[in-house]
């Protein structure tokens, strides 16, 4: 019998935390596992995807011994690194539509719309404070380039009813933004922003206090597979009767996974409190913003008035291996101050006081992909959040709680479940060749077409076989 072996973790030095996590003090509040432990389930990775699950099992039986065992602390991948924009999956309907077909594609929107509900009434019941604002999540265009990229998703969405977007003109995103750099675009008026790293420990706090067993500092280092699995971290045994892998991009490292996976980095700045200068341009609201370019921006501005400002970099590594280089960029954030800049020129004076970076788990469809592992049929995955999952983990949650627990029901019937009619990515070492040459034509394709030149032919070419 194989053994599965997993990535070890690469830590964040402290100073290489993302500025949620550090201005929360973030870290580990349960102790690794040690000695030979037993629980039902057992899941690897303790950030959004592993915590619904938790809490959706307890919620179906609440007897479920569960133990999560997480490599650094819960919070510290993408989960406590993100953009902090919460939107629906309403945003990629079309993609929904092409690959699971018009009823679950309805089915899995609305069900994104309805966590954003729960997420407002946990923190309007005092359950879990994440600073959550619902004033709108933006889709722009800053180049006309860039214009109608929503079209395929706003004409959709009206065709079936749901009315989920509104267009906005230039006066509109102003107005909203104090920028004028985007000119035109939608709003989805039931999104905004949350404190991602404050949402990721609530769930723990919550998960905690249902019964889950949580062990932090315990990167699990091998899955031994059978009826019973065993996982084994480096002080400890686990066994459990079936095992849930929610490491996100760390899920990259597993054979039967990878020829569906690439991971990819984005890069996040925050800048110092600047209030008063967001306050008179007009910026006071909780939206989020997007814009269309292909490498895009995301960006918002805290209640306390630093603006958070983060850019897919589209940067990888040979064989998908995360480094160091994942925790934090090479370039001190230069790359997205002047991305800032050119948004908010009025910020060019105020100091930018954290930068830092994290993976990201794709699938080439830009959905995510749920199952268990060919031959083990009690080892179950959800990987490919690509970079959206806020408002999506509650709904992996549910999935995945349907898969442990072998329910016949809309979830485990669910278009995303199944990696069959997924593509799959080349081998290497074309993979990682082709994404170095298709990254740099990316990026050459938005530096012309932010300043609405039009890219040559061999640019447009190479930037197209993007997954």
């Amino acid at each position: 019998m194989n053994s599965i072996k997993m990535r070890p973790p690469v830590v964040a030095a402290q100073g290489d935390r993302s500025f949620w996590l550090q201005s929360i003090g973030a870290d580990a509040v349960t102790p690794p596992l040690q000695g030979t432990q037993a629980c039902d389930v057992a899941i690897v990775g303790g950030g959004y995807a592993g915590l619904w699950t938790a809490l959706r099992i307890k919620e179906q039986t609440p007897d479920a011994r569960i133990t999560i065992l997480e490599a650094d602390f819960c919070g510290s991948g993408a989960s406590g690194r993100n953009g902090g924009q919460v939107h629906s999956w309403f945003a990629e309907i079309d993609m929904m539509r092409d690959l699971v077909g018009k009823d679950d594609a309805l089915m899995l929107c609305r069900a994104t719309a309805d966590a954003i509900e729960e997420l407002k009434s946990l923190q309007d019941t005092g359950i879990i404070d994440m600073d959550l604002r619902l004033d709108g999540w933006l889709w722009t265009a800053s180049s006309t380039a860039q214009e109608g990229a929503w079209s395929k998703a706003y004409d959709l969405c009206r065709s079936l009813g749901e009315g989920h977007f509104r267009k906005l003109d230039s006066a509109d995103i102003l107005q909203r933004t104090g920028s004028s750099a985007s000119y035109t675009g939608i709003i989805e008026d039931r999104a905004g922003t949350v404190q991602p790293a404050k949402l990721a420990v609530g769930l723990r706090q919550l998960a905690l206090s249902k019964g889950v067993v949580i062990h932090e500092r315990s990167p699990v280092l091998e899955i031994t597979p059978g009826q019973t699995a065993r996982l084994r971290t480096a002080q400890g045994t686990l066994s459990a009767n079936k095992v849930v892998l929610a490491a996100n991009a760390w899920l990259s490292a597993i054979p039967e996974l990878h020829p569906y996976l690439y991971v990819v980095s984005s890069q996040v700045i925050a800048t110092a409190p600047a209030a008063d200068i967001l306050n008179e341009i007009g910026w006071v609201g909780g939206a989020s913003i997007c814009d269309a370019q292909q490498h895009v921006l995301y960006y918002q501005r805290t209640p306390s008035g630093q603006v958070i400002f983060g850019r897919g970099t589209g940067g990888i590594s040979y064989r998908d291996r995360i480094d160091s280089s994942f925790n934090r960029s090479g370039d001190n954030g230069l790359d997205n101050i002047r991305e800032l800049h050119r948004v908010y020129p009025q910020l060019k004076k105020i100091p930018v006081h954290y930068d830092w970076s994290g993976p990201i788990d794709c699938t080439a469809e830009h959905l995510p992909v749920f199952g268990h592992l060919r031959n083990e049929p009690n080892i179950f995955y959800a990987v490919g959040f690509n970079g959206t999952g806020i408002a999506q983990a509650p709904v992996a949650g549910r999935i995945m709680a349907s898969l442990v627990l072998a329910k016949d029901d809309r979830w485990s019937r669910c278009g995303l479940v199944g990696i069959e009619r997924r593509t799959k990515l080349p081998p290497e070492p074309l993979r990682y060749v082709g994404a170095k040459i298709v990254r740099r034509a990316i990026r050459r394709k938005n530096d012309a077409e932010i300043i609405n030149r039009k890219p040559d032919f061999i640019t447009r070419f190479l930037a197209s076989l993007a997954p």
